[in-house]
């Protein structure tokens, strides 16, 4: 082979792996870009000890009314407020997260505005000033933050819900639903109909409607996200009409999953365990458990929200591109999936 044969040769082995090169990122979203590595002199970030990062119990004895506020439990939970970091992983999404003012769904959102999606929560109108609080944190992050008060009980609304996110952020293509009614009763017998309805009509009845008028808006790529419990698979004695619809949930996620695969949209959960959110001190536990409130957990103490928040990032990611159907567990040790 000639000097000139050898050089057209490498021109052609150039170009063909600099279309290779653009192939991937074409694939992947992203434009080429040098690897880069840690350098040897950075000093190693020091471990945590999940034990003794946050409290334990015992608690202080508190209650609010339904639905409690985050902002006024002691300890007051972390949601990841100065914890998260983002790193463009959800750049230009669309998300709509109910219970978005506190617990998993406040760091649902915190994480998705840090990670570069613009966010619609939804919460019960004496939730506003955790919402509001939600809202500061999200234009602070940067991207668009729409709040939207409501009961999500009414199919009306929900219908209504989803059409002004859409209109709101201009589509949508990730959809939480995390809003969730949990009530402590030690025997059926004090369960009424309409504190039964109440749970049905929120945990169930609610992502039904909603993701019926959210899925003539999703396009290939887009997640749905449930959030389900250790309760679906583990129920408590005091929680019997709670855990039905958590498993429910779990169920829920693994049919549509089926179901919506086809269409490029992925369906998945988050079944946490015993984690510090307002469900717990607006009647979600007795004061006697509250106090001792995931102590009984390998870790010896309750998850915190921000705990949660990379779960919830992940299953929208599109790196999770193969995850369908899939329930993610964060429990402590304690429980399952």
């Amino acid at each position: 082979m000639s000097n000139n044969d050898d050089a057209s040769f490498s021109r052609r082995a150039a170009l063909a792996g600099l279309g290779a090169s653009l192939a991937i990122a074409s694939l992947s979203g992203v434009a080429p870009a040098k690897a880069e590595s840690a350098s040897p002199a950075d000093p190693a970030p020091p471990l945590i000890d999940p034990t003794t990062r946050y409290p334990k119990p015992p608690f202080k004895g508190q209650s609010q009314p339904w639905p409690g506020l985050a902002s006024k439990m002691d300890p007051r939970p972390d949601h990841g407020e100065t914890s998260y970091r983002g790193s463009g992983r959800l750049l230009g999404r669309k998300a709509l997260i109910t219970g978005g003012d506190s617990g998993m769904g406040r760091a649902a959102a915190i994480a998705y505005a840090r990670e570069g999606a613009d966010v619609v929560i939804n919460y019960l109108p004496a939730e506003e000033p955790d919402a509001r609080e939600v809202m500061d944190l999200i234009k602070a992050a940067g991207r668009k933050g729409v709040a939207i008060p409501g009961d999500l009980r009414d199919e009306k609304f929900c219908q209504r819900l989803v059409a002004e996110a859409v209109r709101a952020l201009g589509g949508l293509d990730i959809v939480v639903n995390n809003a969730g009614r949990q009530q402590s009763h030690a025997s059926i017998l004090e369960i009424s109909t309409e504190d039964f309805d109440a749970t049905m009509k929120t945990n169930i009845y609610a992502p039904f409607w909603i993701i019926k008028a959210a899925l003539p808006h999703l396009k290939p790529g887009s997640a749905i996200i449930g959030t389900t419990s250790e309760q679906a698979y583990d129920p408590s004695a005091d929680l019997y009409d709670y855990a039905q619809t958590k498993a429910a949930t779990m169920n829920y996620v693994k049919s549509l999953a089926k179901q919506l695969g086809p269409k490029g949209i992925r369906v998945n959960g988050v079944a946490p365990g015993p984690v510090w959110t307002p469900l717990q001190v607006s009647g979600g536990a007795t004061q006697e458990k509250l106090k001792k409130f995931g102590g009984n957990t390998p870790l010896g103490r309750p998850g915190q929200p921000a705990e949660l928040a990379s779960i919830y990032v992940q299953l929208a990611a599109a790196d999770a591109s193969f995850a369908t159907g899939q329930v993610y567990g964060s429990s402590g040790g304690a429980g399952q999936p």
